[in-house]
Formats: C-alpha cells, structure tokens, sequence
C-alpha cells in the first residue's frame, strides 16, 4: 500500500478598501497593525507604500504571505488593497477553509481600530 499524499497549491484571497485618512497616516499604522498582530514584515516599499508580511501558522494550518499595497486617492483618502496567499494541499484545505479571507478580515478590523484610537 502506498503513501497518499495532497497537492499543494496557493488559495489566493483579496480585499480592497478605501479609508478616509492620508495616506501618511495609513501607512503609519499599517506597520504598527502588523506589530500588533505579531506578523513578521518580509518586505516594506516606503517609495510604493508596499508591504509583505508572513503569518504565523497554526496548528492545522500554513502561515500566509499578506501583500498589502497602499494608495492615496485623494488628500483624505486612502486605498488599502491585502491579498493573502496560503500554502494548502488536497488535505490541509479542508482545515485551513477560508483562513486567508479571516487573516485579512482581522488586519483591516486591526487597522480600523487603530485608526479611530
């Protein structure tokens, strides 16, 4: 009897919001979120105010790679665009179903709050 194993592949995941603070202020915040959430920066593009972050993983589930890309729209007004990018197999789906949509629900509630404090 064989070994079976699951095909791993990425489950891609995105969400895009405007919020009406500058873009300065977002950015600041955007990093001090990821602190707070003990989310390990990879990469930060002061010059294109973009970021890649990892998660930590859990018990049934891989880490994610968050890109998150901000955008000034206006004087008061920022675009903040997260997707998230996880590593799962034929297996490790079932456990890890929609982890991607809560890690990025969980930075802009994160990033919301931080905003209005």
């Amino acid at each position: 009897m064989g070994l079976v194993r699951g095909m791993a592949y990425l489950r891609k995941e995105d969400e895009t919001v405007e919020m009406d603070y500058s873009l300065s202020r977002v950015w600041m915040t955007i990093q001090k979120v990821l602190t707070a959430l003990k989310w390990n920066l990879e990469m930060v593009d002061d010059a294109n105010h973009k970021i890649r972050a990892k998660t930590t993983a859990g018990p049934m589930s891989f880490g994610s790679i968050l890109l998150i890309e901000a955008v000034q729209v206006n004087e008061n007004t920022t675009r903040v665009s997260v997707a998230s990018e996880t590593p799962v197999t034929t297996i490790t789906a079932i456990f890890d179903f929609a982890q991607g949509k809560r890690r990025i629900a969980n930075f802009l509630a994160e990033l919301a709050k931080q905003l209005t404090s």
